[in-house]
């Protein structure tokens, strides 16, 4: 018998795709609404074919993301339950659809890679999200994943950036605003600049709506590459600088020290390894997807001060939340 971590890595191309389409046909919203139910009653309701579904719950069964009671009725597990809710702040579904959709199109590349190295498979001048931002539609896609897998950690992270002195927030590549959101419902008094890519604006303008946050919540579009950053007296930076090298982010950095207020502050906020790069297990996983999407990798914390040292920044502290993605200040 094949040992567990072996065999649930081995049938993981069944159990993603498997986990995306019960969001996509809202197997899971049914489950949330209706309580436990057998397949065919799911099926029947959501109009899908029952025998398929048995199959599918069987499979979520196994890896232990739904339960089975022996009379057939399938339930959520309270700890799997917010996760798969799309009223709830940790929804991941729209990840979820990401790594489908997106990432498993772009693994095949690792065996190019592994034979002929990444620039020489991709080609230098890379521009990760040319493909990303390709049209409105997967624009959307894209900042639904990313606000999916970042509004619920960027709670905590506000509380932990200690925002209350702070004016004006400055979010690079801000995306649809889940840290600039956050930030202004735990600081009420601060004002967030989201600045990144015209593509971005019609779905931050749709963010500012949804949380009736008016003229705190702004938007100014550029290419933090080619432009220089806005001023304000904190700049941050959300899952960014693992999307680019070592002397990229320098680069940003640098221009974040320009930027900021005298007595200001950067923060970086990413998944950081363990100082033995043995996981998190997310960490490790996301990392080698750094390497088919973007340029950037994961780091640990330490790198993280070596690159805000480079840029200017004298001061470092490094703040662990309780999720998966951590916070690193630096001082001006």
């Amino acid at each position: 018998m094949l040992p567990g971590n072996l065999e649930k890595v081995m049938f993981g191309v069944i159990s993603t795709p498997v986990l995306y389409l019960a969001v996509r046909y809202q197997v899971f919203t049914h489950l949330v609404a209706n309580g436990p139910a057998v397949a065919a009653d799911i099926a029947k309701d959501l109009r899908i074919d029952p025998e398929t579904t048995e199959r599918m719950l069987l499979v979520l069964t196994a890896f232990e993301i739904i339960q089975r009671t022996r009379g057939g009725q399938y339930s959520l597990p309270e700890e799997i339950r917010p996760f798969v809710d799309p009223d709830s702040d940790r929804y991941i579904g729209g990840f979820v659809a990401h790594l489908v959709q997106e990432t498993a199109g772009r693994v095949a590349l690792l065996d190019s890679y592994l034979r002929h190295g990444k620039d020489a498979v991709d080609g230098s001048d890379l521009q990760p999200f040319t493909s990303l931002y390709r049209d409105d539609h997967a624009t959307g896609r894209f900042l639904k994943a990313m606000w999916d897998l970042s509004f619920a950690p960027s709670k905590e992270l506000a509380v932990l950036a200690g925002l209350a002195t702070t004016t004006h927030l400055i979010d690079v590549g801000g995306a649809n605003g889940p840290f600039a959101v956050a930030a202004l419902q735990h600081s009420p008094r601060l004002r967030a600049t989201v600045f990144d890519l015209p593509e971005v604006e019609p779905h931050l303008k749709e963010t500012r709506a949804a949380h009736g946050l008016g003229d705190r919540l702004t938007f100014l579009p550029g290419n933090f590459f080619t432009d220089e950053l806005p001023e304000g007296d904190c700049i941050a930076f959300g899952y960014i600088l693992s999307d680019w090298p070592d002397d990229a982010c320098v680069q940003l950095l640098s221009k974040a020290h320009r930027a900021c207020h005298d007595h200001g502050r950067v923060l970086i906020m990413d998944r950081l390894f363990d100082e033995s790069r043995q996981g998190p297990l997310a960490t490790s996983a996301m990392n080698l997807t750094m390497h088919l999407e973007t340029q950037g990798r994961h780091r640990t914390a330490d790198e993280y001060i070596a690159l805000l040292t480079e840029a200017g920044f004298r001061q470092a502290e490094l703040h662990r939340s309780n999720s998966d993605k951590h916070l690193i200040v630096g001082h001006k």
